[in-house]
C-alpha cells in the first residue's frame, strides 16, 4: 500500500516532463535583418553608401518626412543631427 501511494504521488511529475511546450507564433519583427545588422548603431551614415542589400532601404534623417506605412521587409536607418546612426529597424 504504502508503494502504490509514493507511485501516485509521483507519477504527475513524471508524466509533466513529457509535455511539448508550444515556442508560440514565430516572431515576424526581423523580417528585414536589422538585428544582424546593430553593430552600425554608433557609426557615421557614410558606411552605408558602400553596402549592397537584397531589400528596399530608408534612410531617415532628423526632420525628414516618412510615410508611416509598414513593412516588415523594409530596412530603416534613423540617423541623428550629426548623421550618426542612431537606430536600425524593420518597417
Amino acid at each position: 500500500m504504502k508503494h502504490a501511494l509514493v507511485a501516485l504521488a509521483v507519477a504527475p511529475l513524471l508524466l509533466s516532463a513529457c509535455v511539448v511546450v508550444d515556442p508560440g507564433p514565430v516572431d515576424q519583427t526581423d523580417q528585414c535583418g536589422a538585428s544582424d545588422l546593430q553593430y552600425l548603431v554608433g557609426k557615421p551614415a557614410v558606411l552605408l553608401d558602400g553596402m549592397r542589400f537584397s531589400q528596399e532601404v530608408r534612410v531617415i534623417q532628423p526632420g525628414m518626412a516618412v510615410t508611416m506605412d509598414f513593412r516588415g521587409d523594409r530596412l530603416n536607418f534613423w540617423l541623428n543631427d550629426r548623421d550618426v546612426i542612431e537606430r536600425v529597424i524593420c518597417g
